[in-house]
């Protein structure tokens, strides 16, 4: 190590010369620039690192109990790989990575309690995500969802149908919906793991979006299998929180639709009324996201009465074109809860950045044939649009965070904790917001 003068700086490598046939040996430095160290980026960049070994990993070095977890976090879900469509491929090596310290029943007793159930959540996201529209529609999803909570205390689940939601006048959803032979579903995931009122989650579930009448271009259309995201993420944070008996009350309304241009499919100019008897003109039905949105904020703020709601969605490119890829666009209407949305990005390291919210912008989402439209906004940003959109049916008494996770919720590099594909963006941030966000709370 002197000899290369290896220093130990994060992100950097280095092999030590071994016999021959004798295992391989990797030291990986681990020291940021303010000399912390992020154990979860380490334990990322060894299983990818070491992915092709044929014989067990060994990870040596760590300071703590919460180290040793991290690095099994971050080794959980750096070697995440979806491979299941292919016939052809070998096997991954089956040997586990052993941690070794001092520490062990503390970090077996953090790993368990906490962080495993959190990495397994994140993967079964990307798992949602990452599958094909074929395999993972409305009703799948409710089905995988079913499976993922088998057993699990706390949970009950509950969902609406096509018929239900007509029988409710939810016209928003259901409309998106109606064109698809497969009908649109709201699926409500209630975790009592303490009392009081809950907090709501909403997530916007397109299982594949081909903008109905207002068709995409072919163009990267495949990725609108990942329209979804939203909903996986919800959902995956719901299982985090149930998994380790997190003592929290939430409900998730997960809002579920295909978008297709079918015979029976809504029509730009049309006006659908929620079920408050609010109404909508449609400009594009390619602007669905907030549609589902809509009829599941106000099914769930009128049954659950929530403290605060977070609704999470991939809604408009407009936040990509704002922000990059590097983070997801938030929308809050009081400082003190995009504050404490912030401070759950910096703690996860999901990153996130504030946009405007303004009295022009919101005057810009009103129709003049009906109460509000859901396109055609200038001079509204895009993003700021859809967030003032969803606001309509938010209280304004209600404390609310919008994650527009447009930009983010696809990788196409690898990075130590997100191989190439799905992200799972948005589960450990929902699930830190959940532990720790009290609005009003001294």
């Amino acid at each position: 190590m002197a000899a290369a003068d290896f220093d130990g700086a994060a992100g950097t490598s280095i092999d030590i010369p071994a016999v021959e046939g004798r295992p391989r040996v990797v030291v990986f430095g681990a020291r940021e620039d303010d000399g912390s160290s992020n154990w979860r980026e380490v334990g990322g960049r060894i299983a990818q690192l070491m992915a092709d070994q044929t014989h067990p990993i060994a990870i040596l070095g760590l300071s703590d109990a919460s180290a040793m977890a991290d690095v099994g976090f971050g080794a959980t879900l750096g070697q995440y790989r979806f491979d299941r469509f292919k016939s052809d491929l070998d096997a991954p090596p089956a040997d586990r990575i052993v941690i070794v310290g001092d520490a062990v029943s503390q970090a077996r007793d953090q790993w368990s309690n906490r962080s495993q159930p959190l990495a397994d959540a994140v993967r079964f996201a990307r798992d949602l995500v990452n599958e094909p529209a074929n395999t993972v529609y409305p009703e799948s999803f409710i089905d995988r969802t079913r499976a993922a909570f088998a057993g699990v205390d706390g949970v009950t689940i509950e969902v609406l149908d096509q018929a239900d939601m007509r029988r409710l006048n939810m016209g928003a959803i259901a409309g998106v919906g109606q064109g698809s032979p497969r009908g649109s579903r709201l699926m409500m995931i209630t975790y009592r793991g303490a009392g009081g009122a809950p907090l709501a989650l909403a997530g916007k579930g397109i299982t594949f979006d081909t903008g109905g009448i207002s068709l995409k271009p072919n163009t990267n259309m495949w990725q609108m299998k990942g329209d979804m995201a939203g909903a996986a993420a919800v959902t995956g944070a719901m299982l985090s929180l149930a998994k380790s008996d997190a003592p929290v009350h939430v409900v998730a309304a997960v809002a579920l639709a295909e978008n297709m241009p079918g015979a029976n499919a809504q029509r730009p100019g049309d006006v659908v009324r929620t079920m408050s008897g609010k109404t909508i003109e449609i400009f594009s039905t390619d602007a669905e996201g907030r549609l589902v949105l809509a009829d599941a904020i106000e099914y769930t703020v009128g049954r659950a009465n929530p403290y605060a709601l977070i609704d999470l969605a991939t809604l408009t490119g407009a936040a990509g074109a704002a922000v990059g890829p590097e983070y997801a666009a938030m929308f809050a209407r009081e400082d003190s809860h995009a504050e404490a949305a912030l401070a759950a990005s910096a703690a996860t390291g999901e990153p996130i950045w504030r946009l405007p919210l303004h009295p022009a912008y919101r005057e810009a989402v009103k129709s003049s044939v009906a109460d509000v439209k859901n396109s055609n906004t200038s001079p509204a940003p895009g993003a700021s649009a859809g967030a003032h959109f969803i606001e309509y049916f938010v209280p304004e008494s209600l404390p609310w965070v919008h994650i527009d996770m447009a930009p983010i919720d696809r990788n196409e590099v690898n990075r130590p904790l997100i191989p190439v594909g799905a992200s799972g963006f948005g589960v450990m941030l929902l699930d830190e917001m959940a532990r720790n966000w009290r609005p009003g709370r001294a």
